[in-house]
């Protein structure tokens, strides 16, 4: 270490040069703790721009600009639902001579589990669909069924995040989230990424489930409630005039305004700023938005908002199709939680779960696809209903089934995706895709390519690394081109 009276030069010299450098290195940290994420901002490919929300062209001619991820949290079993197995229904009760990849307890006998449902086929293509499902099976020509989906984990965590985020690691950001980085929204009055979950709580993974991880908070999804105050926190909790409230707003915009001149790159502070700038927008347009009265008994019933056991649910679905034909980018509709945060997971009474979880779904989804056709929005909007993996063709404690990575079924209609198409195949028994298997990662670069989107190219730089939503180089994510049409729009 140097003494302090033996050098010359400015105090930071002295730190630059002692403890062989380490010191420069603290300064450089101290000193750029409020720059670091603005210099992203001018070195990442994509960050030529400021953060917002302002919309944003796609990469390239593409048929979608909107999604509404319908998620099933629980793992729906796909042989019970959409990938029937006559082999399995002949080896009911019998053993099986290899173990099955089991996950919990109760699997040990490692008998068959035959489905105790029946199924039919459906539409011009012929598409199979249990008989639980009969409505989504009556639009089943819009459908591009995926049966050869797999997952990279076991639990419900994991996978959840796989499904979302294209890895099984917490903190990164949602798809949702990467949708509205890359495209912004529509509509300045709204966001780019909302959630609409069940009024009564959280389905499982709460609120990681449109969590931004680290790109800036702007991008995480903002809750709508479908019962009470649709937007928490978004009026003030003493009214005040127009007036006032104007004034209040006014003297806000001059105050980060010059908030903004002395840290021109700290973007915790820009995305603060951001965030309070659009919950005035919605102030004004919001509430009128999400006021359902204003539907037509006929689209009411065609949902189910008529039915109690379907009405929740059948909200959410109207709620989802009114905000992409406002704007927004990504609406993302989690399940009823009446008996359970994960209503998929049947380890145990498998055919009266599944008939409780489908009655409360089955027409509001295909009610949902129905609408955006008749109202020319499905050609725009991708419609996505999955879940986070499948179930296991053995029994579990002799009526229920455990999870299982290795395969299960993903439903897409409408922004250019192939409807009437059945893509991929699982073994006899539904164990294990073998034939045009699909990722996770993979099913995410293929929703990015029908939005106009290179999964490859739209990154933010984390830790000094160029970040993107499927990591490529590590999972060997790709897009599934014969899933997808030819019909595209202008960017």
């Amino acid at each position: 270490m140097l003494r302090m009276n033996s050098m010359a030069g400015t105090r930071r010299q002295f730190f630059q040069q002692s403890s062989l450098g380490l010191g420069s290195m603290v300064l450089t940290h101290l000193m750029g703790q409020d720059t670091l994420e603005g210099t992203v901002t001018q070195t990442s490919r994509n960050q030529k721009r400021k953060l917002d929300l302002k919309f944003q062209s796609s990469q390239f001619q593409s048929p979608a600009r909107a999604v509404i991820q319908l998620f099933q949290t629980g793992g729906p079993s796909q042989m019970d639902l959409f990938d029937p197995k006559a082999e399995l229904n002949k080896r009911d009760g019998k053993k099986y001579d290899t173990v099955f990849e089991s996950f919990q307890p109760g699997s040990e006998s490692n008998q068959f589990l035959a489905s105790p449902f029946r199924f039919h086929r459906h539409g011009e293509s012929q598409m199979e669909f249990s008989e639980l499902l009969p409505n989504m099976a009556s639009v089943a020509d819009h459908w591009c069924m995926v049966r050869s989906m797999y997952s990279d984990n076991n639990n419900h965590p994991q996978a959840t995040r796989c499904m979302n985020t294209g890895k099984i690691f917490p903190g990164r950001p949602t798809l949702g989230a990467w949708v509205g980085y890359a495209l912004g929204t529509e509509n300045q009055n709204l966001p780019a990424f909302v959630a609409l979950r069940d009024p009564d709580g959280y389905a499982n993974g709460g609120t990681t489930l449109w969590d931004n991880g680290w790109l800036p908070a702007l991008y995480r999804g903002t809750e709508i409630q479908t019962r009470g105050t649709p937007v928490l926190n978004l009026n003030p909790a003493v009214k005040t005039s127009s007036v006032t409230q104007q004034r209040n707003l006014g003297l806000l915009e001059k105050l980060n305004q010059e908030r903004r001149r002395q840290y021109p790159w700290n973007d915790a502070l820009e995305t603060r700023i951001r965030n309070y700038e659009l919950a005035a927008r919605m102030q004004m347009s919001a509430e009128g938005l999400l006021d359902l009265s204003s539907e037509t008994h006929q689209t009411q019933v065609l949902y189910g908002m008529d039915n109690p056991r379907t009405a929740d649910y059948a909200t959410r679905c109207v709620m989802a199709r009114r905000l992409v034909e406002s704007g927004v980018r990504f609406v993302q509709v989690t399940p009823p939680i009446k008996d359970s945060t994960m209503p998929w997971d049947q380890h145990r009474n498998l055919k009266s779960g599944l008939q409780n979880i489908t009655s409360r779904i089955d027409q509001p989804v295909a009610a949902l696809i129905r609408d955006l056709h008749q109202r020319g929005l499905l050609e725009s909007t991708i419609v996505l209903r999955c879940g986070e993996f499948g179930r296991l063709p053995i029994s579990q404690y002799a009526n229920g089934r455990d999870h299982n990575r290795n395969a299960f079924t993903v439903l897409i209609a409408g922004g250019g995706f192939k409807g009437g198409l059945v893509y991929g195949a699982t073994d006899v028994f539904g164990y294990k895709g073998v034939q045009d298997r699909v990722s996770c990662p993979d099913l995410l670069a293929t929703l990015f390519y029908q939005l106009g989107l290179n999964h490859q190219e739209v990154s933010y730089v984390h830790n000094g690394r160029e970040e993107t939503l499927t990591d490529p180089s590590v999972t060997q994510a790709h897009v599934v081109h014969p899933l997808c049409g030819r019909t595209t729009r202008q960017a």
